[in-house]
């Protein structure tokens, strides 16, 4: 491993423990409702972008985007999901089902599968379809057992796989992208934010200084960890990328059930294990598939040939 690959590799690994152990930062912030830490993420991780990008210079990208309906149509619908992602993971864990949103981000690889099925038209092996089939089943597993479906993990899941699609389609890089997905939710965040605010309901200021100084904080601990994971990914292979994408859902589940003592039984059990049963035969079946491949390449040409 290069000295380049190795870097990536621990900035990886920064990035996917920053993100599991988020559940902690943000149950330090309650009881600060969870509409107003977004708008606070929204607004500080906007503010703290536009430094980033005056330090760098880097503005020259700015008006051919803000021309470009394209652009700004997918980085639009971009940052809406990123917001009800975002929503939707800071209410879970301060309303006590941080095990439920790791189980978002430990199906959401399969998620992004069957996203590039359906959107792209790509081809799955068997063992693939097989690997979805069983996570699929585990999912309903789960729902049939609580007589609902675990809505939470699945808005994660899902908000997060079609973001990922969209921005797989995006031109800008990483910090560029999300100073205009921020930016098309300003208005609304700022809006609540003031309007909260005035009426005596939002957090800053009103739940005490060390709750605002950490609600000044949520724009450099959003940002930060996604730079990180930028870099990472144009430094190290993918498939090492993705088997270390999940240390975030396996902290985060741990914190759930280790430090927050949140109840998870013997059915939990059942359906989390199907799932984490059906990644490791994802993974493993990817594996082998590259390993094969690999040897096909090196193979001599006379015997590829029959010769």
């Amino acid at each position: 491993m290069s000295n380049e690959e190795r870097r990536g590799m621990w900035l990886a690994i920064a990035c996917y423990t920053t993100w599991g152990i988020f559940p902690l930062y943000f149950r330090l912030l309650a009881p600060v409702p969870a509409i107003d830490i977004l708008a606070n993420r929204v607004i500080w991780s906007l503010v703290f972008l536009l430094g980033l990008l005056t330090f760098r210079q880097d503005w020259a990208w700015l008006q051919p985007a803000l021309r470009s309906r394209r652009v700004m149509l997918l980085y639009s619908a971009a940052g809406i999901l990123l917001a009800v992602n975002w929503y939707t993971y800071i209410w879970g864990v301060n309303a006590g089902y941080v095990i439920e949103t790791s189980l978002g981000y430990f199906i959401n690889p399969l998620v992004s599968v069957l996203l590039g099925v359906l959107f792209l038209r790509e081809r799955l092996r068997s063992g693939q379809w097989a690997a979805l089939a069983l996570a699929t089943a585990g999912v309903l597993f789960l729902t049939v057992s609580y007589g609902q479906l675990p809505w939470i993990a699945l808005i994660l899941a899902f908000t997060f796989g079609v973001y990922g699609l969209l921005k797989k389609h995006g031109s800008l890089t990483s910090p560029q992208g999300l100073t205009v997905e921020a930016g098309v939710i300003l208005l609304p965040a700022l809006a609540l934010l003031i309007y909260r605010e005035l009426n005596g309901a939002g957090g800053l200021g009103v739940s005490g200084w060390g709750k605002t100084l950490l609600l000044l904080t949520t724009g450099v601990v959003t940002v930060v960890p996604l730079m990180w994971f930028a870099t990472a990914a144009r430094r190290i292979p993918l498939s090492l990328l993705g088997v270390l994408q999940y240390v975030a859902p396996t902290l985060q589940f741990l914190v759930g059930l280790l430090v927050f003592h949140e109840a998870f039984s013997q059915t939990k059990l059942i359906g989390f294990s199907i799932i984490w049963v059906a990644l490791i035969f994802y993974w493993v079946e990817g594996m082998i598939h590259r390993q094969r491949g690999m040897r096909i390449v090196r193979m001599p040409t006379s015997l590829l040939s029959g010769k």
